[in-house]
C-alpha cells in the first residue's frame, strides 16, 4: 500500500470552501459569540455551544442552543462518513436501557 499525498486544495475546495459550508461555519461561529456575550462560555474552557436541533439535522441558531462539554456534545453516533445518524449520545441511550 503506498501512501500519497492529501491534496489540501482540492479538499478545501470540494467541501469546505462550498457556500453551504461556509454558512454552516458562521452559524457555529455566531452562536459561539452570543454566549460568551451571555458569560455562559469562555476561550479555552473546553466547553462547547451545542444546537438543541443539530445542524446535521435541519437545526438553526433560533432552534436554540446550549453549552456541554466538547466529550459530550462530540459523542452522537455517526457512519462512515461522519454525518449525524442519532442525536441522542450512547451515554443517553444507555441510561434509557438502563431504566427499562
Amino acid at each position: 500500500m503506498t501512501k500519497s499525498k492529501r491534496d489540501y486544495k482540492a479538499e478545501y475546495a470540494k467541501y469546505q470552501g462550498t457556500e453551504e459550508q461556509k454558512k454552516k461555519r458562521a452559524q457555529r461561529n455566531k452562536a459561539r459569540r452570543e454566549a460568551e456575550r451571555e458569560g455562559k462560555v469562555k476561550k479555552g474552557d473546553g466547553k462547547d455551544v451545542a444546537h438543541v436541533k443539530a445542524m446535521d439535522k435541519g437545526g438553526k441558531n433560533s432552534d436554540g442552543t446550549r453549552v456541554e462539554t466538547a466529550s459530550r456534545n462530540r459523542s452522537f453516533k455517526r457512519d462512515s462518513k461522519g454525518n449525524l445518524v442519532s442525536e441522542t449520545s450512547m451515554r443517553e441511550r444507555k441510561k434509557k436501557t438502563d431504566k427499562a
